[in-house]
């Protein structure tokens, strides 16, 4: 299976997400997504990259497009991240790495010296058609969100 690439089409699927919802790309029609993948709930980056989705918000509202965090988290784990945090977007849990596969997110990482499989964290946003319009790969948190910005505005 090859990872999706700019101008494909956002390949269907259906994911558990906080609130006690399942959602799919269907869900946000007429909407841009932004899809961030991050390797794991309650850890330094990964709160920091949420934090900073979070504190833009309105910007990206402005600019239709709505936001999913993606992680191999449980639920209950991804329920506690996201009321610690406030965050205003839905987490997806991908406990079995469908969409991570699907968007060849998973790599080999070096953890104190030991090689582990983890996500690469990665964003990927769709057009309002469900087009993938523009990706980023190994995503550095520090102006990040502004990258993202920059990108949407330029629609």
């Amino acid at each position: 299976m090859t990872a999706i690439a700019i101008g494909q089409t956002i390949p269907d699927f259906e994911l558990p997400a906080t609130g006690d919802k399942t959602l799919s790309p269907g869900d946000f029609e007429g909407k841009k997504l932004l899809l961030y993948f991050y390797p794991k709930d309650n850890t330094p980056g990964c709160t920091q990259e949420g934090q900073a989705f979070r504190d833009n918000i309105e910007a990206f509202e402005r600019l239709n497009t709505a936001i999913l965090g993606v992680s191999r988290d449980s639920m209950r784990m991804h329920e506690g991240f996201k009321c610690k945090q406030n965050f205003p977007f839905d987490l997806l849990s991908d406990q079995d790495e469908q969409l991570c596969q699907l968007f060849d997110v998973i790599k080999l990482k070096n953890m104190y010296g030991k090689q582990v499989r983890g996500i690469e964290r990665s964003s990927f946003l769709f057009d309002e058609k469900g087009v993938l319009i523009h990706e980023w790969r190994k995503v550095k948190v520090k102006d990040h969100v502004q990258d993202v910005l920059h990108v949407l505005q330029q629609l």
